[in-house]
């Protein structure tokens, strides 16, 4: 499954406190800016994460094809943590709504790994297009 940790680390640092110390400002909550198609990206991040499971499970043997294919996305995006997470969990509920579905490979699953293909092609296609990315 398509994952991105942010694993941060923390140091104890000790600290003595006088009376005139004082603590740094709370950082402002800067809202993202949001590209004009992000609805579409959304959903082409949800039809990856769909076709990286299906694929796999129908034997395509594409190794990761997928995932990096979204991972290319969200290295172009250079989205804000507020963005790329949102992009990251469209593309693991498409997994996941998939995982929950199919254990074997299926009439049906491939029908799905079909639709979803063209409609990746068609939101692609749409996106680059317009907004020349």
């Amino acid at each position: 499954m398509f994952a991105i940790l942010c694993l941060g680390t923390a140091s104890a640092v000790a600290q003595t406190a006088t009376s005139d110390e004082t603590k740094p400002a709370p950082r402002a909550n800067v809202a993202e800016p949001v590209a004009p198609y992000d609805d579409k990206l959304l959903r082409l991040s949800e039809i990856l994460g769909s076709i990286h499971y299906l694929r796999t499970l129908c034997g395509a043997n594409e190794g990761n094809k997928w995932r990096d294919t979204m991972s290319d996305i969200l290295a172009a995006e250079a989205p804000g943590p507020n963005r790329r997470a949102r992009l990251v969990a469209h593309f693991n509920r498409g997994y996941r709504s998939f995982n929950t579905s199919y254990s074997t490979c299926t009439a049906s699953a491939l029908l799905a790994s079909e639709r979803y293909m063209a409609e990746g092609a068609e939101l692609s296609k749409q996106i680059t297009q317009r907004y020349g990315r």
